[in-house]
């Protein structure tokens, strides 16, 4: 049982790679991010504002439970690439002009620190130096309130603030248009009338902080100077983002092996099942040679745990080698100094533990049989199987059946408990195959969705702070813009009995076709007069239904705390936010006709032209480009999900041919002395191959459409638990996944049919016919 066992061990190599690979390379990120975090002093709070005097940075240290305070100027900047035809937006931020930031330190790439006191330096963000290609010594034209600067790159670095860099507003990366730069603080102080004072804050907790009171405190310190209110760590956008990939890194790590696993488990127990009832003969004699129902059961666990041990040694070498490989490719989207990959000895043993004892607890009912088996019972040789018509030839059909042919649909039809689990190991092969590559068709629909029915607009344009709603007829006057509509963005705080979640409340116009809301069928819905609208996800996290009341803390202009109604919910897979009808947000802003930015429908001829003028607006903070942003998202999300559905269809391949193969191996095994007195009697090797492999072909046949049933199931099961702020996959399957699977089974079977073909063509019928008793 050679090759059997080596097919097992396939699978369980395979389930154990799975889970080194996720797991090992979780670990890896979060060790390097909590390093970086440490090293550079990452801190734990951060503020911004309009503008405060320095002297209000010795009362914030006051409050109990800071430890370090860092204030800063920051500001939105756009950036002119002469041969780059996109806009470019960035955020310009102070650092120390002589010596280190005390909080979120740079780490240097290349090059230096800004000079103090030089005005025409700057340091950029190694993303966004790597996206065009600069080096120290370059030189950058940025936007500074207002007025173009060439600057002189003298650095490139990296922070731990600025590890996932996201234009605002966005879902993803785009290192093209947006980057993180750091000038001098008098330099930039100078150019934006703030010597004395910052418009950014941030600080870190002593060991005893009260984290809750410390934020509070702070807020109500910085309300007078116009303050968005304080937010922790946890609320960054970059650690945010993080800490959602990783926990959908957990997820995978949970899933994907345990289904992996538990396809080899049910595939060895019927394996040991199969070769106890082969053995019994040999199993009595050694018990009547007085071998105890102990040695006999230790007998086939040390064969079980043989089988195990070799998947497990095969999984942690292959999925410690996936794990680095993987960690590697993150590090392109995750902005870390350096990497540090550990395969941590507890995964290890983790790994070998949950597989040896999956697979004990899988076998024990046939490890019991084969200790408890009387030892007069197994000697007697097993009595012939009852025989009766099958269906077929009840119904007449008989003599449109060939003798071979009835052979098999007997020998289906007297063992419909082995056959039935024959089918339904070759289902799994097929349910798997589904698993493996399901994900890719719910990312096709994501953007579908997003970027077809929703977010229609060709361009989205942001201000850097709240203007008239007279702006819209500045931009619809640009040649190419054939239509646009207004939004605004106002930050809050979101609080439902004790839940509460901050994020951004959306003013948009109802009835609009650019930017659409859609129900449960994804069919459009208008946006109500009053209330508000939040997305599915985010409806859930708060725990809230329609008619709920819900505190909207708002974070900007006078901060009003308003209760308003939650007047429905919307189905949403990208992000999660709140909407409001315009007039009415604006309404309880008491804020008139503001509006945040414009959405744009254009003519694409002209989009160079567009462009060029919105890099000549100094109000304008960001652009938002709906083709670059679906570009974006196949590769970030896309690609890292797409490159671990890869991996893990590999690994299902395995698993499918190991499942289809074993299948057939064992019956050539518990039928080799049938086919072999056939032949004896004058079959043919043609006809005793069609009596194996039409069984096979038939449980095959079978198994694809229960397939079919049983990896709809898996796959809805990693869809239901694949929800993070970041998004939520859908259970889409294509036809083209269903095609996919059913094609690598019935090549697996070709492949296995092929392989049992051969080694029936060199039955050695002497030795298999010599009688046993």
């Amino acid at each position: 049982m050679k090759g059997q066992a080596l097919a097992i061990a396939l699978i369980i190599a395979s389930g154990v790679a799975t889970f080194i690979m996720s797991v090992s390379t979780m670990q890896s990120l979060k060790l390097t991010q909590e390093t970086f975090y440490e090293d550079y002093r990452f801190a734990d709070v951060f503020a911004s504002l309009k503008r405060a005097p320095e002297s209000l940075q010795t009362r914030i240290r006051e409050i109990p439970g800071v430890d370090r305070v860092e204030t800063r100027v920051s500001a939105a900047v756009n950036i002119d690439i002469p041969d780059f035809p996109d806009p470019v937006t960035g955020n310009i931020i102070s650092i120390p002009d002589i010596g280190e930031s005390l909080l979120n330190k740079l780490f240097l790439r290349e090059g230096r620190l800004t000079e103090a006191f030089r005005d025409d330096e700057v340091v950029i963000g190694e993303a966004f130096a790597g996206a065009h290609g600069f080096k120290p010594g370059d030189k950058l034209g940025v936007i500074i309130n207002g007025r173009r600067r060439d600057l002189t790159i003298v650095g490139i670095a990296l922070s731990p603030e600025h590890i996932y860099q996201m234009p605002p507003g966005a879902f993803f990366p785009d290192f093209e248009r947006y980057g993180v730069m750091w000038m001098g603080r008098t330099a930039l102080a100078t150019a934006y009338d703030m010597k004395g004072a910052f418009n950014d804050v941030t600080l870190t907790f002593s060991s005893n902080a009260d984290v809750n009171d410390v934020i509070e405190r702070l807020d109500e310190l910085l309300k007078p100077y116009g303050g968005l209110g304080a937010y922790s760590r946890k609320d960054q956008l970059s650690h945010r983002y993080l800490s959602e990939e990783f926990k959908q890194l957990e997820q995978m790590a949970a899933m994907f092996p345990v289904i992996f696993l538990g396809v080899a488990v049910f595939l060895l127990n019927v394996v040991i099942s199969r070769v106890i009832h082969m053995q019994r003969e040999e199993i009595a004699v050694l018990k009547a040679f007085g071998y105890s129902n102990f040695d006999i059961g230790m007998h086939f666990v040390k064969l079980v745990l043989m089988i195990v041990s070799t998947g497990v040694i095969a999984g942690i070498t292959g999925g410690g080698r996936l794990g680095e490989w993987m960690s590697n490719i993150y590090m392109e989207f995750y902005r870390f100094p350096f990497l540090k990959y550990e395969l941590q000895p507890e995964i290890i043993i983790i790994a070998a533990l949950v597989s040896a004892a999956a697979a004990i607890l899988g076998t024990l009912h046939s490890l019991r049989k084969a200790a408890l088996l009387p030892p007069a019972q197994a000697m007697r040789p097993e009595p012939p199987a009852t025989y009766r018509e099958t269906l077929p030839e009840q119904l007449g059909l008989k003599r449109l059946l060939s003798q071979p042919t009835r052979m098999i649909i007997r020998h289906i039809g007297r063992r419909p408990v082995k056959s039935l689990l024959s089918v339904t190991g070759i289902a799994f092969a097929c349910a798997i195959m589904m698993v493996g590559s399901f994900q890719g068709d719910a990312l096709d629909f994501m953007v579908y969705v997003q970027f077809g029915l929703s977010q229609r607009e060709d361009i989205a344009v942001t201000f850097v702070e709240p203007t008239s709603g007279r702006a819209l007829y500045e931009l619809q006057s640009l040649e190419g813009v054939e239509y646009g509509e207004v939004f605004r963005t106002v930050p809050a705080r979101l609080r439902f009995r004790h839940r509460s979640y901050r994020t951004a409340i959306q003013g948009l116009k109802s009835g609009g076709d650019l930017q659409r809301l859609l129900d449960a069928d994804l069919k459009p819905i208008d946006l109500p007069r009053s209330g508000i609208v939040l997305t599915d996800h985010l409806g859930e996290m708060l725990g809230v239904r329609e008619g709920d009341r819900l505190t909207v803390e708002v974070l900007e202009g006078r901060r009003p705390v308003l209760t308003v109604p939650v007047a429905g919910l919307v189905s949403q897979y990208l992000g999660v936010s709140a909407y409001m009808n315009l007039s009415a947000l604006n309404r309880l802003m008491h804020e008139g006709n503001a509006v945040s930015g414009v959405y744009l429908a254009t003519d694409s001829r002209y989009l160079p032209g567009i462009f060029k003028k919105l890099k000549e607006m100094p109000r304008v903070a960001g652009t938002g480009i709906r083709e670059k942003a679906i570009a974006k998202f196949y590769e970030t999300m896309g690609e890292t999900i797409l490159i671990f559905t890869l991996i893990n269809t590999l690994l299902a391949g395995i698993i499918a041919f190991g499942v289809v193969y074993n299948s057939a191996r064992i019956a050539l095994s518990e039928r080799s002395r049938e086919l072999a007195s056939l032949r004896v009697l004058g079959f043919t090797r043609g006809e005793i191959s069609y009596i194996l492999l039409g069984e096979l072909s038939i449980f095959t046949l079978a198994a694809v459409p229960l397939g079919f049933l049983i990896g709809r199931g898996m796959c809805a099961y990693i869809a239901a638990n694949l929800k993070t702020d970041l998004y939520r996959v859908p259970l889409i399957l294509e036809a083209d996944t269903y095609a996919f699977a059913a094609a690598v089974v019935l090549v697996c079977a070709c492949i296995s049919g092929l392989i049992v073909r051969r080694k029936l063509d060199h039955l050695d019928l002497i030795a298999v016919l010599k009688a046993k008793e």
